[in-house]
């Protein structure tokens, strides 16, 4: 195997770590194996890749997509950052809950989080280059968000007391969790207004 893949604690949710080999040169993994995600049970298919690059304190987030939910493989590429995924899945016992991963380009390791939830991150390292796979095509009409510090939510971002998030000014508007109580079903579809 090239993967060890680790349930986190929110249904749904991996963190999958490669196996790096490396010597004096440099180093070689696999990112992604269809065959080896599928035996895990990750049958998932990726339609669409992205990248971005960030400087130390940007936060995005915390985004969806309502008719085409997207599910992401995320890791960081350069630098570190901190993944947070939210449970907006009303029918699971987990909804509203949050599970953060902290990736780092040293460690290599992803963070799989499926449709259904709304992802966001921050940046920890001067600078990040922050790669994911999609599972389904992006939609900018379709866009959803949340208040990055919706208290009910309640998410510990791992700020630094120095550091002010720098903010997108479409993330600084997002409402808040409470203004929407139905998002997706368990299946992901959306049911919400």
């Amino acid at each position: 195997m090239s993967f060890s893949i680790i349930k986190c604690p929110i249904e749904g949710l991996y963190e999958i770590q490669p196996k790096v080999f490396g010597d004096s040169r440099g180093y070689f993994f696999e990112v992604y194996n269809q065959n080896e995600f599928f035996e895990a049970g990750l049958k998932m298919n990726f339609v669409q890749d992205n990248q971005s690059s960030s400087q130390r304190g940007v936060l995005r987030g915390l985004h969806f997509q309502k008719h085409y939910p997207q599910g992401k493989l995320v890791r960081a590429v350069a630098g570190q950052v901190f993944d947070v995924a939210v449970d907006l899945r009303k029918d699971s016992e987990t909804f509203g809950k949050w599970h953060g991963v902290l990736l780092d380009s040293q460690k290599q390791n992803q963070f799989y989080i499926p449709e259904g939830f709304a992802h966001g991150f921050f940046v920890l390292s001067e600078n990040a280059v922050f790669a994911y796979k999609c599972t389904n095509f992006y939609h900018p009409e379709d866009e959803g968000g949340l208040m990055w510090n919706d208290e009910k939510i309640g998410i510990n971002w791992n700020l630094d007391s120095k550091i002010s998030p720098l903010l997108s000014e479409k993330d600084k508007k997002h409402p808040a969790f409470d203004k929407n109580l139905l998002y997706f079903d368990k299946n992901a579809h959306w049911i919400g207004e």
